[in-house]
């Protein structure tokens, strides 16, 4: 039987900012999909990263494969304070960015969570990211933010929420 998407929420800002938070986000589905259309007022540090459940403690890992059509590359961290959605290439400032997340299994409150990113920037590269939330807690907030703190997410970009259900 197909999954379906199902629309939770969708944040397209008005003026640039630091964070988006998606909160309360019921536990009615399978999975998550989180979709970020987003350009950069800067390219320093333009990098996002998630927090699930505002957790800020050392409880996230990330594994991340990057290639650029001429270099492949590898890296991963451990025990990490936030999960990051792009690492390798900046958000350009001219083009959209486009990332996605796939969220499996969080609602489940007896395994810990895990998510496949996908990130592109064309004048840069692509990268994939696996990232890993050590806590049994269903997700119910998760909040996107930059790595400097500044309000560095420009006017216009896009983030959509999506709830899979099985058929």
């Amino acid at each position: 039987m197909p999954k379906t998407y199902e629309p939770i929420a969708t944040n397209t800002l008005g003026a640039a900012a630091a964070t988006v938070t998606f909160s309360s986000i019921p536990a009615t589905y399978t999975d998550l999909v989180l979709v970020c259309n987003v350009k950069s007022t800067t390219t320093t540090n333009a990098y996002l990263r998630v927090r699930y459940n505002s957790d800020t403690g050392n409880n996230y890992s990330v594994t991340i494969l990057s290639g650029n059509g001429s270099a492949a590359a590898s890296s991963r961290g451990s025990n990490t304070s936030v999960a990051y959605l792009n690492y390798t290439y900046t958000i350009p400032t001219s083009m959209e960015t486009v990332i996605t997340s796939n969220i499996q299994n969080y609602a489940n409150t007896t395994t810990y969570k895990t998510a496949l990113n996908r990130s592109n920037a064309a004048s840069q590269g692509v990268e994939a990211l696996v990232t890993l939330w050590r806590s049994t807690a269903a997700i119910n907030s998760i909040t996107i933010s930059t790595d400097n703190g500044g309000s560095i997410i420009d006017t216009g970009s896009t983030f959509s929420l999506y709830g899979i259900k099985s058929a």
